[in-house]
């Protein structure tokens, strides 16, 4: 079995994937179990262990028996220390981690390559590795990026934009007559309540802005395929006239793909 790590500075996502299983659909296939949670930079590596074995059991794996490798990328130098110290303790086998150094397959034409967040680079081998190109995934996350892949594997760059969430927290520390809401889609773009208001804004307005940058980068590099991920894809997808196709697992998929090209 391999275990997938995705940190975020927000959440943090770990996948469990068969290698010999043929399941599922997409970035799925293969995947056995997955679990979502809080990023903590607090947490030790035991702590992560912890954490980890307790997961594993309730799919039935043994963090000591039945991996056979870990593949990380992270956002979150901390976090990836601590996970190394895990690594080390307790597995007889080394991490893959997306950084530089690592065979990925995918050219990086930034300008300062090192400058590219090791999830980006994931959702983009997965991306092209699913879907070919050019391609623009698009992933809600803490922030949203943009990153745009060539048709021919090559991560030619993209946007960055705050995310949904932290630009409603930082609407809400501004405003004293505002409070947190849930965040669904309204009855309808014209809100009849200050709470259906700020959902119209925060769901078609992030949607527009996704179909607005879309179009752009169409303009600059002509037809592209699109596909969401991140925690906040299925909410925006639907409502977005650009987005093809939603990968939640994305990074995930791309992580074992990394993982498959680091062995020997």
């Amino acid at each position: 079995m391999l275990l997938t790590i995705d940190v975020g500075n927000t959440q943090t996502v770990l996948g469990l994937y068969d290698p010999h299983s043929d399941q599922g659909d997409g970035a799925a296939v293969g995947l056995v179990d997955h679990w979502r949670l809080s990023t903590d930079a607090d947490r030790t590596s035991d702590e992560y262990s912890v954490v980890i074995r307790s997961l594993l059991d309730t799919a039935g794996v043994d963090l000591d028996d039945d991996l056979t490798g870990i593949a990380i990328c992270s956002g979150v130098p901390r976090i990836l220390a601590n996970l190394r110290d895990l690594v080390a303790r307790y597995l007889p086998f080394g991490a893959v981690v997306i950084e530089p150094g690592v065979k990925t397959g995918m050219p990086i034409l930034y300008d300062n390559p090192k400058e590219v967040g090791a999830d980006r680079i994931a959702n983009g081998i997965a991306a092209h590795d699913l879907y070919g190109g050019p391609t623009v995934v698009v992933d809600f996350g803490t922030g949203n990026n943009f990153d745009v892949i060539s048709a021919d594997g090559e991560f030619l760059g993209g946007a960055i934009a705050p995310g949904i969430e932290i630009s409603l927290d930082a609407l809400f520390g501004r405003a004293a007559q505002l409070r947190a809401i849930e965040l669904v889609e309204p009855r309808s773009v014209v809100g009849k309540s200050t709470v259906e208001s700020i959902q119209s804004g925060a769901v078609y307005g992030f949607a527009a802005m996704i179909d607005g940058m879309v179009e752009r980068f169409r303009r600059e590099i002509g037809d592209i395929n699109v596909v969401a991920t991140g925690g906040l894809a299925h909410l925006i997808a639907p409502v977005a006239e650009s987005i093809q196709n939603v990968e939640p697992f994305l990074t995930l998929h791309g992580l074992r793909i990394v993982h498959q090209r680091n062995q020997k």
